[in-house]
């Protein structure tokens, strides 16, 4: 199970939100580039990247960044969401380095979008899904839907989605532990390796879905646990080889 930290980009910054509201923010890094090379030096296996400004316009804003942070660790798999809402802005992402793309509020609204995508850049597809009360939340979590998240997820489960990002809104930012149980019933229903993100706290939370990583758990975004340090990146990661067998 993979420990991803998270670099959430706001006018060029790096900033953690607090269950996603624009104007609840906390600047982390003025050079997100530089904050990318803790994690990797951390040895962190994979970086998740969120262009929150490209998630409200609906297209890249923080793209730039995106793509220095590709070129200055080529080797690393990096996964980007945020504004991600047509074929060019992907192959784009796909050609700077970027190893994933993450689809969001363009599967709720229009989940053919994903069909299509992964048929054009097969492996290279995330779904993202916000939930809030296990409802799809879009357009950077301004609204909820009446779309429940395991039955959207389930619908992807053909088109060659390589992993459902899945984020437990109520719990995003707030450091009050991740949804192991809604994390663990998504990647069962839906037959589809599931990340989870939202309300990753302490090493027990990594303990606790290591535990059940063999249901379908690929890894564990962790933000702010990791720069307000209540999370060590290396310390989880050894931890969850340890119990996944690695």
């Amino acid at each position: 199970m993979l420990i991803i930290p998270a670099i959430d980009l706001k006018d060029g910054k790096c900033v953690r939100l607090r269950q996603g509201r624009m104007d609840d923010s906390t600047v982390f890094s003025d050079n997100p580039v530089e904050m990318a090379a803790k994690w990797v030096e951390a040895g962190c296996r994979r970086l998740h990247l969120v262009d929150l400004n490209g998630a409200f316009a609906g297209e890249p804003i923080n793209g730039e960044i995106v793509n220095e942070i590709a070129r200055a660790f080529p080797d690393l798999p990096i996964q980007i969401g945020g504004g991600i809402r047509n074929a060019e802005i992907i192959e784009s992402y796909l050609k700077a380095g970027v190893s994933y793309v993450i689809i969001g509020t363009k599967a709720v609204k229009e989940p053919s979008f994903v069909t299509d995508m992964c048929k054009a850049f097969p492996g290279h597809i995330i779904v993202g899904l916000d939930a809030q009360d296990g409802f799809v939340a879009t357009d950077g979590w301004a609204e909820i839907s009446s779309v429940k998240a395991t039955d959207l997820a389930k619908q992807f489960k053909d088109d060659g989605v390589s992993s459902i990002v899945y984020t437990d809104i109520s719990r995003d930012g707030m450091m009050q532990g991740v949804n192991v149980e809604a994390t663990v019933a998504l990647a069962q229903y839906a037959g589809i390796p599931v990340i989870a993100s939202g309300g990753v706290t302490d090493i027990e939370d990594i303990r606790r879905l290591a535990a059940v990583a063999d249901q379908g758990i690929l890894g564990a975004i962790t933000g702010r646990a990791i720069y307000e340090g209540t999370l060590d990146v290396a310390q989880a990661q050894a931890l969850s080889d340890q119990l996944c067998g690695a």
